[in-house]
Parts: structure tokens; C-alpha cells; sequence
């Protein structure tokens, strides 16, 4: 274990009772995730990965195993964790100011500072002059965007991204890949992606873990090096690279269309 690592899982596994019997969705998975690191997780429909999500986010308790954030087990929800799902999950009775402050007023902790801090995110990342209109009005980017704000306005430690982009049409979704990767960057936050998105994994992650079908146990790990200066997805789906992780991976979950 590294003095860098925010994030540890220690031979987790979950089982589910079921009409049928247990069920054995996850099975002895180990990793860390060092902080500031965007871990992407990828692996066949249906093998456990938003449960994992679910246990480091506190959500879930595992059936063996434990999770550590900063050397502190997981045994709840936690502030420092922040989960960003696919829907976006915007209220169209609340204002894009008011669906963003919603996790502070929740945890009564809608402060002058936290103010100022939702109002700074909102300039920063080009949504101020929308802060008054209504979710409706917005393209599906600029609601995930806003997700995002409300996301960070509680000020997480980690961010857990479940299929986030997957509702979207698939030029959207580029974009939307583009800018909630440079906002995470920008902020400096530690990122874990469940995605069914090969190409999208490779492209936003600095490491890609493969689960097995389920009982999902991770059958390997890259470490994705595409040599790309100032990097951002899309000018990593352009590097000669890109092709090699994308096939390795492929076979990896031997997909077959």
C-alpha cells in the first residue's frame, strides 16, 4: 500500500439472496486508487460493477471484504464520496442555483462560503448565466454538467461516476466526456468510472480495470500510456495507441456481436 493511495478494496466480495438462491455477484476483488487518479472499470453486462460502486460508496456493505478511504473503513455513506449517476436527476421545480445547492441543504451545511463556492463553480464551468432557468431548458450536457456542480458543491474527496454519460446521444456524449473530464481534472478530484464504453474508459482513464462475468473478479488491469501532451479524451481517441488498448480490451471481455 502506498502513503498516495485514497482508496483501498480488500478482497471484496458481495452475495445476494435471491428467489432462487445466493447469488455470488462479486468475488475476492482487490485495487487501490491513488489520489488525483481516474480509474476506469469496464467488464460484461450484468457482472457487479455498479455494485462495487455501491459498496465504496458506503451504500452497500459487502459480504467479505472491507473498503478504505484515507486508512478509514468504509462502513457508511461518507462526505467524502460523491456519486454522479446516469440520469441526472435534476428537479424542473428547482431552479439549475437551486438543484445545485440541493446536497447542502440536505446536509444543513448551506453556508455564506459554500455559497460563494456553488456560485464560483457556476462561472468557472459556464452555467452562471443559466443558474435561474429551469432544468428543462437545458441541453442533456449542460444538465450533466450541472450534476456534476451539484456533485462537487459538497466538496467530495472522490467522485463515483455510474454509467454517467451513457443517457446521452453519441456526439453529446463526447462533448460531455470532454468537459466533465477537464472539470474533475481542474478540481483536482479522484475519479472511478463504471462504464460499458470501451472507448470511453481508454480515453478519460489513467488505468482501466476488466472484470470477469459474474462472479465479477478482475482479470486485468491497464495502465493506459497514449502519449498524448495536455491530455483530453478526444485527443486520445486520435493517438496511435488508442486501436491496441481498445483490441486488448475487446478480447478481453470476449465480446461477441
Amino acid at each position: 500500500m502506498s502513503k498516495e493511495d485514497i482508496v483501498r478494496v480488500e478482497h471484496v466480495g458481495m452475495k445476494y439472496q435471491s428467489v432462487n438462491g445466493e447469488i455470488d455477484a462479486i468475488q475476492d476483488v482487490s485495487f487501490t486508487v491513488k489520489k488525483g487518479e481516474f480509474v476506469g472499470i469496464v467488464g460484461p453486462s450484468g457482472c457487479g460493477k455498479s455494485t462495487l460502486l455501491s459498496i465504496i460508496s458506503g451504500l452497500l456493505r459487502p459480504s467479505q471484504g472491507k473498503v478504505f478511504i484515507n486508512d478509514e473503513e468504509v462502513v457508511k455513506t461518507s462526505e467524502k464520496v460523491g456519486y454522479m449517476l446516469q440520469k441526472d436527476h435534476l428537479f424542473d421545480w428547482r431552479t439549475i442555483y437551486q438543484n445545485v445547492i440541493l446536497g447542502l441543504e440536505i446536509r444543513k451545511n448551506l453556508t455564506n462560503e459554500n455559497k460563494e463556492y456553488v456560485l464560483h463553480l457556476l462561472k468557472t464551468y459556464g452555467l452562471y448565466e443559466f443558474k435561474d432557468k429551469s432544468p428543462k431548458q437545458l441541453s442533456g450536457g449542460m444538465r450533466q454538467r450541472a450534476a456534476l456542480i451539484r456533485t462537487l458543491a459538497v466538496k467530495p474527496e472522490i467522485l463515483l461516476l455510474d454509467e454517467a454519460f451513457s443517457a446521452l446521444d453519441y456526439q453529446t456524449r463526447l462533448v460531455v466526456t470532454e468537459d466533465i473530464y477537464s472539470i474533475i481534472k481542474s478540481e483536482g478530484k479522484t475519479a472511478i468510472m463504471v462504464t460499458h464504453d470501451i472507448s470511453e474508459s481508454i480515453s478519460m482513464s489513467d488505468r482501466v480495470i476488466v472484470l470477469t462475468k459474474r462472479p465479477a473478479t478482475i482479470k486485468n488491469v491497464y495502465e493506459i500510456d497514449l502519449g498524448c501532451p495536455n491530455r483530453t479524451p478526444l485527443k486520445c481517441r486520435e493517438a496511435p495507441k488508442f486501436r491496441e488498448y481498445f483490441n486488448a480490451i475487446w478480447k478481453e471481455l470476449d465480446v461477441h456481436v
